[in-house]
């Protein structure tokens, strides 16, 4: 089942460059990790009960540099709390939506995560996260 906004992920070239438009709005990068198996390294930025996710290629070969090369910088996807992300992959999938994966995966923060097709979301990519990636106490 579905909870809240979890964050929304934005493709950015440079976290140093992009982190700055948030920062002069009074908000704060809370912790910086790397998912290597993502070929990203991630912020995360509070923001009331949400995140923003700044989503910089660790690789020109990373799918992030590949969508910026398509696209430029900008939003990426929307993610959203998954209270039991297999229950709700699989509510997806008998409902005939295209996921990405065979199954739920680990994410940033350790999460469970399965992503939605843009192709069956009106053209946004949806990521389902269930557990907390965002600890208090990491570093920025």
């Amino acid at each position: 089942m579905i909870e809240r906004i979890e964050h929304v992920g934005i493709a950015v070239r440079s976290i140093a460059e992009a982190r700055g438009v948030y920062e002069a709005l009074g908000l704060h990068v809370e912790a910086i990790e790397e998912v290597p198996h993502e070929g990203v390294r991630v912020a995360l930025i509070p923001c009331g009960e949400s995140h923003i996710e700044l989503l910089e290629p660790l690789s020109d070969d990373s799918p992030i540099a590949k969508f910026l090369e398509k696209r430029g910088p900008g939003l990426h996807h929307l993610c959203l709390a998954s209270g039991d992300v297999r229950a709700d992959d699989a509510r997806l999938r008998e409902g005939g939506y295209q996921v990405l994966r065979p199954e739920p995966t680990r994410g940033a923060g350790g999460c469970w995560v399965q992503f939605v097709h843009p192709r069956s979301a009106g053209g946004v990519l949806i990521e389902l996260s269930e557990g907390d990636p965002h600890p208090p106490g990491g570093p920025a």
